[in-house]
């Protein structure tokens, strides 16, 4: 009886022409040989063994989601919406916005939960390496080829496949991944034989991938196979309002983890955190989080625990203000420009809060700006009086 064939099989017919010409083969009554069939269930075994492995690490949601702003919000909502949808999803976002974190929460959330969720980092494997780990390879195919080896392509098979930082794969393996998406097929390396996979593509990248495609570094029609349904992860410093809730988080992760005895922060300790720019966005949170609970041990966590970089922050340039800025130069250094120029609007809503006794309408009219979105900024940057 036919049957849909699972992640795990291998297809016989293509395995007997691997092995064809070799010396050792027995024939059997049905014309298999029996160096095919003990290479078969050598690579049934392997590839059990891996997506054991796989599915082990789906389970592993140790970081979920949190967060109360109205934009994380909406991301919730989008996710909730397109999860149980086989359409491919990008997901855009600066590096450590928890870009991983939703493709997890897609897999999940869809009815490919019970299959592999197989992540790739496409910026940390070697380009020459790509092809292989994407697609396979067979015996012999490349120098050091000693065995087959199963890619994630095929190892992903009914469940979902998440390809992180796709901007940094060379251009000579995009059209190949434009043809598995497409047409959900493609040869392993060495290989004349064609082979399928059933999987959700979800992929991520934290650079302009629009700019890319105008540059000539990104294939355009990939970039609209990919863009199907994008999902847009705000830094932290765009939603300061949940970095109390995430401190709690991990306060809480870490106290379990580690036997911790830590109460909490102060007000004072949790006023700076959300004051500092955050370029490594919600890692570099938990990082600083596991860092103060280490170093506590036990009850509160006040101001003069916090490191003096995060007093300073990251846009001390920017601090001087506009005027303080251009009388003393340019720094020799550089600065990060979305950064302090986010600071330096800042400082205007600030001053003109100050002067209007944080008269959220007069303010708008001294800055010359609709009073929704002068509240909109106010709430999502944290903006507070002294």
């Amino acid at each position: 009886m036919d049957r849909e064939k699972a992640a795990g099989d291998v297809d016989l017919t293509e395995s007997q022409d691997w092995v064809e010409s070799s010396p050792e083969a027995v024939e059997l009554e049905n014309g298999w040989k029996k160096s095919a069939l003990d290479s078969v269930a050598l690579q049934a075994s392997e590839r059990a063994r891996a997506q054991e492995q796989i599915m082990a690490s789906t389970l592993n949601l140790d970081a979920p989601f949190v967060g109360a702003s109205a934009i994380m919000h909406q991301v919730f909502e989008l996710i909730d919406k397109v999860a149980d949808t086989d359409s491919t999803v990008l997901i855009l976002g600066e590096s450590g916005t928890g870009k991983e974190l939703v493709a997890r929460a897609l897999h999940q959330k869809s009815m490919r939960r019970s299959k592999a969720f197989v992540p790739v980092n496409c910026g940390a494997i070697p380009s020459e390496l790509l092809e292989s780990e994407l697609f396979g390879h067979i015996k012999g195919a490349y120098t050091g080829a000693n065995a087959s080896r199963v890619g994630r392509f095929t190892l992903a098979h009914q469940g979902s496949l998440f390809l992180d930082e796709i901007g940094d794969m060379p251009s000579s393996l995009q059209v190949k991944i434009l043809r598995a998406l497409q047409e959900k097929q493609f040869e392993p390396v060495g290989s004349t034989k064609t082979m399928k996979s059933d999987c959700r593509v979800v992929a991520a990248t934290n650079i302009d991938l629009e700019a890319q495609v105008a540059k000539g570094n990104f294939r355009e029609d990939l970039y609209y196979r990919l863009n199907v349904i994008p999902i847009h992860l705000p830094p932290l410093r765009d939603r300061r309002e949940d970095i109390p809730l995430l401190i709690n988080h991990f306060v809480k992760k870490f106290n379990d983890k580690k036997n911790f005895r830590i109460e909490g922060l102060s007000r004072e300790a949790q006023d700076v955190l959300i004051r500092y720019s955050w370029p490594g966005n919600v890692r570099e949170l938990e990082n600083i989080c596991q860092r103060l609970c280490i170093l506590k041990g036990e009850g509160l966590i006040g101001i003069d625990d916090v490191p003096q970089k995060l007093h300073q922050s990251r846009s001390d340039n920017s601090s001087m203000g506009f005027g303080g800025l251009m009388k003393d130069g340019f720094p020799d250094e550089g600065l990060p420009l979305e950064e302090t120029v986010v600071q330096f609007e800042n400082e205007l809503i600030l001053k003109a809060l100050e002067k209007t006794r944080w008269n959220k309408n007069k303010a708008a009219q001294l800055l010359q700006m609709n009073r929704t979105t002068l509240v909109e900024k106010i709430k999502k940057r944290g903006l507070q009086p002294e």
